[in-house]
């Protein structure tokens, strides 16, 4: 298992379809199935299996199933109070880690392996894996894309179908793809939730 850690984490080229890794992440996508197969009334089952498919869950987090993930998210930290929406997608080949209270709407993906540039090597089929970190308290839009080795701030907003390329820092808004750093949340914030749509002032209290 060791040997296997060092090529899946190390950041460094490897052969994904040694058959020790592909044995071992077989059975760590099994429960990800049996997760998927089961009713909205499971929460209960729901929740156990979130516990043994990932390497940590915090209070209060969930996803809603389809979930997909290439080692079924052995390789993810979840915090707190973390919600995701229908089909997220973690290529989970190395660590991904995501902050309390974030929140992912539907067809995010979180994609943590990449293949090299040179053809020659991808024809042989190389891969190389680097970590996914998202902040406490982030908002991930619908369709968002987030590749190999990103960083996002704590508290940034990424909107709907942003490709995230490079890192994000705390408290932006990010948009466009490839992403771009939009403006920083505001005091202008705190008044609209939406275009000219006004907070509640007591739901600040």
């Amino acid at each position: 298992m060791m040997e296997i850690d060092n090529k899946l984490h190390s950041g460094n080229i490897y052969d994904p379809e040694d058959p020790q890794i592909l044995a071992e992440q077989t059975q760590a996508m099994l429960p990800m199935y049996e997760y998927n197969a089961t009713l909205p009334t499971e929460t209960t089952k729901r929740q156990e299996l979130l516990a043994k498919m990932f390497a940590k869950v915090g209070e209060g987090s969930y996803i809603e199933p389809p979930f997909h993930a290439n080692w079924g998210g052995r390789h993810v930290e979840l915090g707190a109070h973390v919600y995701a929406n229908f089909n997220l997608t973690i290529v989970d080949d190395t660590y991904v880690y995501i902050g309390d209270h974030t929140m992912m709407g539907p067809n995010v993906t979180l994609a943590s392996a990449g293949h090299p540039i040179l053809p020659e090597l991808r024809e042989r089929g190389y891969q190389y894996n680097l970590p996914i970190r998202i902040g406490k308290n982030c908002w991930l839009g619908a369709g968002v894309i987030v590749v190999p080795g990103v960083t996002i701030g704590d508290n940034s907003v990424i909107g709907a179908g942003a490709v995230v390329t490079k890192d994000i820092p705390a408290n932006m808004v990010a948009v466009g793809t490839p992403a771009r750093v939009l403006r920083k949340i505001s005091a202008h914030d705190r008044k609209y939730y939406h275009g000219q749509l006004e907070i509640d002032p007591g739901l600040l209290k």
